[in-house]
């Protein structure tokens, strides 16, 4: 038996461990090769203040990209919404895994849907995104900025146990908020769906590009195990791979960062691709949103559709609306 291991760098955090801790069970199962995990702080993990105003995408990405480059792990995963569009010599996103539910989660105080929410409830997302579409639906909301990790954001919401970094349950706290918004793919990855009284519908609220979806990043050359990078070629889902090519191409085209109110959602749908697209004014007054389709069911295909869809919003002045 092999002695060799490979070694999976990841942020600190719950979800993040946990959703590294996934790819790394797997490529073990798949290549069995052993493992260890390395702990990288990111930008993100450490700057305070509001995440649209950290300086753009990239900053959950950058200290773990450095880490590849330096040798300090073979792979590295990263929630694929987290990444900015442009990829960096040297590096690949060799697998991107089958993707998790791709729909926001409203998670309310007394099992209210987004409906249901009493006028000028308070309603709390680090997101523009977010914020655009729920004002879009519901101007007479009041967003509250919030971050921090799923824990502490749940903790916001009125009568919600507070969740520990370890995903633990703690003291029930009174909380400030109606309710947040967050990613159903980290709850259920957590265990924490059932804080979900909601899962938002996409003609209310589009995801981001990306969101659900993890990408497992490695050298140009592989992760210097052979095992590995097969086990990777598996491990990689083709529709997953369609569809947050189109999605990025788009956002990519849009030169949207992860703070634009640009949402953006790519299905294969039999032999189509479909991407539908929402471009909103920061304070929800006007949405633009917009669909196309393709059948060449190609990664450059997928490019394509996102770069044309992305110049009909931009024609039809996307940019101004979402202030680009």
């Amino acid at each position: 038996m092999s002695v060799s291991r490979f070694t999976i760098g990841t942020r600190g955090s719950a979800l993040a461990t946990t959703q590294t801790g996934h790819v790394a069970v797997e490529l073990n199962r798949l290549a069995g090769v052993d493992y260890d995990t390395v702990l990288v702080k990111t930008e993100g993990d450490v700057t305070t203040g509001p995440l649209s105003q950290l300086g753009g995408t990239g900053v959950f990405a950058a200290a773990l990209r450095q880490a590849l480059y330096d040798g300090t792990c073979d792979l590295a995963v990263h929630s694929l919404k987290d990444l900015p569009t442009t990829q960096p010599a040297g590096l690949v996103i060799a697998a991107t895994p089958k993707r998790a539910d791709v729909r926001d989660a409203l998670c309310a105080r007394d099992g209210l849907f987004l409906a249901e929410l009493p006028e000028g409830a308070t309603v709390g997302t680090g997101s523009p995104r977010r914020a655009a579409q729920l004002l879009a639906f519901r101007p007479d909301l009041k967003i509250v900025d919030i971050r921090g990790n799923v824990g502490t954001r749940l903790g916001r919401v009125i009568g919600s146990p507070v969740q520990k970094d370890d995903g633990g349950v703690g003291r029930t706290a009174q909380g400030d908020l109606d309710a947040v918004v967050l990613a159903a793919a980290g709850l259920e990855r957590l265990g924490l769906d059932a804080h979900i009284t909601e899962y938002l519908d996409p003609d209310i609220m589009l995801p981001a590009p990306g969101q659900g979806s993890l990408a497992v990043e490695v050298r140009t050359g592989g992760s210097g195990h052979a095992a590995v990078d097969a086990a990777l070629e598996t491990m990689d889902d083709g529709d997953t791979r369609l569809a947050i090519t189109a999605e990025r191409a788009l956002l990519a085209r849009l030169e949207a960062g992860c703070a634009a109110p640009i949402g953006a959602l790519a299905t294969v749908r039999g032999d189509e691709l479909v991407l539908d697209s929402v471009a909103c004014k920061v304070d929800g007054s006007d949405t633009m949103r917009r669909s196309a389709r393709t059948s060449t069911l190609t990664v450059d295909g997928a490019y394509a559709l996102g770069v044309a869809l992305a110049g009909q919003l931009l024609r039809e002045g996307a940019a101004e609306l979402a202030g680009l």
